[in-house]
């Protein structure tokens, strides 16, 4: 029976060498000799490794190599929508003839303003950036010169001054629209989860839910919602459950600035022997796996991640072909997933 899943000892063995030069001629490692690594492409083709498996022989190995980085300080877990989203980003740059190197910003790199230490600027033919929100440090990298996109941003970027482009995926009006289905279905007193300083996402959403909510007249109560900063939400466990018994009185409907969030206050809630929905309505966003194994299955809102990695690709790939057309700052589509959280509404 065939292996199902192909790993670079394969590649290794099908070859005589070792596992560690294959992993290099995969990688982009410039040790390894040109010849090396087109025979170890070639046969990660032959085998179906991961993104060659769609990919001609002949069309890659003729293309000279490049490398894009990636770079992030929280690199994304398979829950995240970034994890889908950096597949597809790593397909369509590898068809272009390149590798995908990942580099971790840690914290005292962040707070220095120093690059990580395996970032070689004069290797890097284009930079994309993810979970990477701090202002300081985004404008030290979008300064080095080099095609770079950031996918999502800090909150506090402002457009005229940053030279770099920005992907994000459509925030406000999908949560302005599900905060209108509820007020139209009768809910009155809406709360907000997430810090809407943390990114620019959770900002565009903050700013859809308070738009749904000035049309109609009702004023945001800032003692329904939790907007503290970002740290606050993973320093001890019970902390949402502490939040909650600040409040004089919880609001009909929580909006939550992504399903993490929303999870743990669903969680927080039946702390409390609260129902949802029956006692309180909770909306999240992502569409993370999380949103239908959690009971009742949460509402939220689908993100396109992987043509996001495919779009944030070819933004890329075009400012590294012509560099001095204008930064470009791009929305893709998102779709609210109704649920069982958010009774008495539908979508077309």
């Amino acid at each position: 029976m065939a292996k199902e899943k192909v790993t670079i000892q394969d590649i290794a063995d099908a070859l005589g060498i070792s596992r560690n030069t294959a992993s290099k001629a995969l990688n982009g490692n410039e040790s390894i000799p040109a010849e090396t690594r087109n025979k170890v492409i070639k046969k990660a083709i032959e085998l179906k490794y991961k993104q060659f498996a769609f990919m001609d022989s002949d069309s890659i190995l003729s293309k000279s190599s490049g490398n894009i980085a990636l770079l992030t300080e929280n690199l994304p877990n398979t829950s995240h929508f970034g994890s889908a989203l950096i597949s597809g980003l790593e397909k369509r740059i590898s068809a272009e003839g390149y590798n995908l190197s990942i580099h971790i910003v840690r914290d005292i790199e962040r707070k220095s303003l120093t690059l990580p230490n395996n970032f070689n600027k004069s290797h890097v033919d284009g930079i994309i950036c993810i979970e990477l929100f701090d202002l300081e440090y985004s404008k030290l990298i979008s300064n080095l010169g080099i095609p770079t996109i950031f996918i999502d941003c800090s909150a506090s970027i402002c457009f005229p001054e940053f030279r770099a482009d920005i992907l994000l995926m459509e925030n406000e009006h999908s949560t302005y629209a599900l905060t209108k289905k509820l007020i139209d279905a009768g809910y009155a007193s809406f709360g907000f989860v997430g810090d809407y300083n943390h990114c620019l996402s959770f900002n565009e959403r903050w700013a859809g839910f308070n738009r749904a909510l000035a049309e109609v007249g009702i004023e945001p109560n800032l003692s329904q919602c939790i907007v503290d900063e970002d740290r606050f939400f993973f320093s001890k466990p019970e902390w949402m459950d502490e939040r909650l018994d600040e409040m004089g009185a919880l609001p009909s409907v929580f909006m939550c600035a992504n399903d993490f969030l929303a999870v743990g206050l669903m969680k927080a809630l039946k702390n409390r022997n609260l129902a949802i929905p029956q006692d309180i309505v909770v909306c999240g966003f992502d569409n993370a796996p999380e949103s239908v194994i959690v009971e009742p299955q949460l509402t939220t809102v689908h993100i396109y991640s992987n043509e996001m990695g495919i779009k944030a690709a070819e933004m890329l790939l075009s400012r590294i072909g012509n560099p001095n057309q204008p930064y470009q700052i791009s929305h893709i589509f998102t779709k609210p997933i109704i649920r069982e959280t958010t009774p008495n509404i539908d979508w077309p």
